[in-house]
């Protein structure tokens, strides 16, 4: 049976659903999550995936989520609130992969970024081989995947070590599922980050930056994801919203208040008054 979603208005703020794991440290998950989404002018509706003990330095002990549990909580969300917008994080199980797939297919119009997590900045394995095969179906469902390097290297058990293999396994992963990748360059070495959309047709869209010169990058990929669904729900076209996704990471990194003793988060909210002069220099 096909979920009924509400209309939203168009005075209304974008509502944006993330699906993924809770961090008790807050700089990742769920936590950044909504950091981002607010900051970025969205509403936040959670589903909680998986519970984790963590901190900067990495993470001790992960409760995963019930797949009804999960369900339950996107249904509630999406036939009271509405959503405009889906990511998708730390997934917890393979079981709870195909249920979400399950519920997904029935929501075909929603723009979904998946940010296929599988290990934690600290180094902390988030994904088992039985849950990352079961990203597939959510894969072939996405608008958007956004895979770091290592984690590219493992979807398409290629070496991305050189620019040329990494938009080659980028190519082959967007023709399989046909579906744009965010291939991220933050695991890159150099003093310049490249982050690359590869498109199914081949086509690849480069963004280029000087790598910023810190340890405190715990949560990035969750902020990034969520920014470009917050902004994919607000209407804005693929590109524009990475750009304004990158934008908004770069500030947030440069602004990091540098908490604990390893992996400290970025700086969500100490970031956004320069954020918001690039966004109004450039729209």
């Amino acid at each position: 049976m096909q979920p009924k979603i509400p209309e939203i208005s168009v005075d209304q703020p974008a509502r944006i659903l993330t699906i993924a794991g809770s961090d008790s440290g807050g700089g990742a998950g769920i936590q950044a999550d909504i950091r981002s989404i607010t900051m970025l002018g969205g509403h936040a509706l959670t589903a909680i995936t998986s519970l984790t003990a963590q901190n900067t330095q990495g993470v001790s002990a992960i409760d995963v989520v019930s797949p009804q549990m999960v369900i339950a909580q996107i249904d509630a969300v999406v036939t009271d609130i509405g959503v405009s917008a889906i990511k998708i994080g730390m997934i917890g199980s393979g079981e709870v992969a195909v249920a979400v797939a399950d519920y997904l297919e029935k929501i075909p119009n929603i723009p979904v970024v998946l940010d296929p997590v599988m290990v934690a900045t600290s180094g902390s394995a988030l994904a088992d081989e039985k849950t990352i095969q079961a990203f597939d179906r959510l894969m072939y469902r996405a608008d958007l995947i956004t895979p770091n390097i290592p984690e590219l290297e493992v979807l398409t058990k290629q070496d991305c070590s050189s620019d040329a293999s990494l938009i080659a396994a980028a190519q082959q992963l967007a023709r399989h599922y046909d579906c744009p990748i965010l291939a991220k360059g933050g695991h890159g070495e150099g003093e310049i980050l490249t982050d690359r959309l590869v498109m199914p047709d081949g086509e690849v869209i480069s963004w280029q930056d000087s790598r910023i010169p810190t340890q405190n990058t715990h949560g990035t990929g969750c902020s990034l994801s969520s920014a470009i669904a917050t902004s994919l729900g607000q209407g804005l076209p693929l590109k524009e919203a990475i750009t304004r996704a990158r934008q908004y990471i770069r500030t947030a990194l440069e602004k990091a208040p540098s908490l604990g003793k390893g992996h400290g988060p970025i700086g969500h909210t100490l970031g956004i008054s320069a954020f918001d002069r690039w966004f109004l220099e450039n729209n």
